[in-house]
């Protein structure tokens, strides 16, 4: 006769650390488990122009949102040939000789973006640094399809680091960036409705969003989790994160029971995960959930994340059906670009 483990009968986790953000995690073991706890979204719902056929979406939405705020959508009208050569050349710039690569070194500019060099961060205070590289870029009005090109100069809002002996690489990385911006202000409208708040809430939230995007590159580990990680346990700055995986698992969501869970590739889906100023903004409704990456599978892996977030100009001001009189706002009221350079000021330090 074998006995079932409750969660009111089972002991609390024993392992615990500390956030970037402050946010204390407890958890029972650093060894993953496969779960079906993400749920996957068929949004193809939201291209309809039945309000009914977008509501029923956005219902399924606010229910992974809220309980796990991670999910897979799957038929999200981005060709799959976009990630394809997003990550052919990700491979051509972590290919380059480490010294071609730390000419866009991020330590030469303020802001977050440019080359993160190999195992420099350790989130999460392991015995090895995390073993991870990545290149960021941020948004530029030129690239978005919704602001007119021919009235923009093709330069950077914030100043950005570019690869020099790479042709393409610029143009490849905001043609997909383009397609995701395009999905992320649709999905955001589900979001609304989600919330129950007007389909078009927050449209004037995202005129010129802080939407970053990011390409990542996972050796193979030898070391344990408990030693090391290829990213450390972390949540995400902006409102949402749309994750591009290549075939290669990795991504790990720490689920609100305290296991580490798989988030293994579907093909043709992207992950979704709420990032903190939407859970700020809705008041702990959404959940920005805790996530790492281990890659323990023997190959390369490559990544793609697209961080969306608001207007940095724009106040996260509560949502107004998250909150009442017996449910107050939890925080205090911060512009989205105070918040993502207090965010990134810390990361930089680590």
């Amino acid at each position: 006769m074998t006995t079932t483990t409750t969660a009111e009968t089972a002991p609390p986790p024993s392992l615990h650390l500390t956030l970037q953000n402050g946010q204390k995690v407890h958890y029972y073991s650093d060894t993953s488990i496969e779960a079906d706890e993400i749920p996957v979204i068929d949004i193809s719902r939201i291209f309809s122009n039945n309000i009914a056929d977008r509501q029923a979406v956005a219902e399924e939405i606010r229910e992974a949102a809220h309980r796990i705020g991670f999910f897979y959508i799957t038929n999200h009208g981005i060709d799959l040939g976009y990630a394809e050569r997003t990550f052919e050349q990700a491979k051509r710039f972590f290919d380059q000789p480490e010294e071609k690569k730390m000419q866009v070194c991020t330590d030469l500019v303020e802001e977050y973006f440019g080359y993160f060099p190999m195992a420099r961060y350790n989130r999460n205070g392991k015995k090895e640094k995390d073993l991870m590289e990545a290149y960021n870029w941020g948004y530029n009005p030129k690239y978005d399809p919704e602001v007119a090109s021919d009235q923009e100069p093709d330069t950077d809002a914030i100043k950005l680091l570019w690869p020099k002996d790479l042709p393409g690489f610029k143009d490849i990385l905001y043609e997909h960036h383009a397609q995701l911006l395009t999905l992320a202000r649709r999905l955001l409208r589900i979001f609304a409705l989600a919330l129950h708040v007007p389909e078009d809430f927050f449209d004037d939230y995202v005129k010129t969003p802080a939407a970053g995007m990011r390409v990542t590159h996972y050796p193979p580990q030898v070391a344990s989790p408990t030693d090391q990680l290829g990213i450390g346990a972390h949540t995400d700055f902006e409102c949402f994160t749309f994750v591009t995986q290549d075939e290669h698992s990795g991504l790990e969501v720490l689920s609100k029971s305290g296991y580490w869970i798989k988030a293994k590739p579907i093909p043709g889906s992207i992950v979704v995960n709420i990032a903190d100023c939407f859970m700020r903004q809705t008041n702990d409704y959404f959940v920005s959930t805790v996530h790492r990456v281990v890659n323990k599978g023997g190959a390369e892996r490559y990544s793609c994340p697209f961080f969306f977030g608001f207007d940095t100009g724009m106040k996260l001001e509560p949502v107004p059906t998250c909150v009442s009189e017996d449910n107050p706002m939890k925080y205090s009221i911060v512009t989205s670009g105070e918040y993502l350079r207090w965010r990134a000021e810390i990361a930089k330090k680590l």
